[in-house]
């Protein structure tokens, strides 16, 4: 999909400024071997902001856009990106039970999508994403979720693993489906602070991440059959956890 020039960030300079102004960037595009003191500023900034970098040819930049780019393209966010900690925070201000999304390997945009819309209605406050590794929250993403990307907290992380210490840290449990768990999805207690973690449907979730949760539940099937797709299974987690808190 084309993306357009507004989406655009072009040149050294303005993204600098983009980032110091605290725009929300999805990513940027850095031409491999570029050097100066300008690029060293931008990697450093987008360290503070958590943004990531790919390095790409510069066939790949002039792909992009006909204007002078200086070896940098930045594509801006649809939507803005929060902090963890101060997204639980305001939640639990407003006395409101933490109920939380983590995403780890969803790299499919419609899935995402509908992942969001499903969360909205089902009382969910936060989806928590990878800065690497997860669909990008585009134009795509944003029509799959009928506007609900723009109605829930957002939490981008360079690391999942330490965005579960986070959780820990505030009394928010980690769950995570595994097919051979004991425990079905509706024996747990979504009436507590808690998040769940959504993985690839093929290769699920990570091990060393699986491996923080607290605790592990399998989606009870009438037929033997391996694989939900990703939304659904998510619908019908939070289905049950919003059933528990009503």
């Amino acid at each position: 999909m084309a993306l357009k020039q507004s989406a655009l960030i072009i040149g050294r300079q303005p993204l600098v400024e983009a980032l110091q102004s605290g725009k929300a960037i999805d990513k940027i595009l850095l031409q491999k071997n570029t050097t100066g003191d300008v690029i060293q500023l931008i990697r450093s900034l987008s360290r503070e902001y958590n943004v990531p970098i790919q390095l790409v040819p510069v066939e790949k930049l002039n792909g992009l856009t006909r204007a002078n780019h200086q070896g940098v393209i930045a594509i801006a966010a649809l939507v803005q990106y929060l902090d963890l900690q101060q997204v639980i925070d305001h939640v639990v201000s407003d006395g409101i039970v933490p109920l939380f999304l983590m995403l780890d390997g969803v790299t499919d945009v419609r899935n995402i999508g509908a992942i969001a819309r499903t969360a909205v209605c089902c009382g969910a406050q936060a989806i928590i994403i990878p800065d690497k590794g997860v669909g990008a929250l585009n134009e795509e993403a944003m029509k799959s979720s009928a506007g609900a990307l723009e109605k829930i907290h957002i939490c981008r992380v360079s690391s999942l693993l330490k965005a579960v210490d986070t959780l820990h840290l505030n009394g928010i449990a980690v769950f995570t489906s595994e097919m051979r768990a004991d425990k079905n999805v509706f024996e747990l207690e979504f009436i507590n602070p808690c998040c769940v973690i959504m993985g690839d449907e093929g290769r699920g979730v990570q091990p060393h991440l699986a491996k923080s949760a607290d605790a592990f539940f399998k989606i009870p099937m009438a037929a033997k059959f391996d694989s939900l797709n990703v939304s659904v299974a998510t619908g019908m987690i939070l289905y049950e956890a919003m059933k528990q808190r009503m």
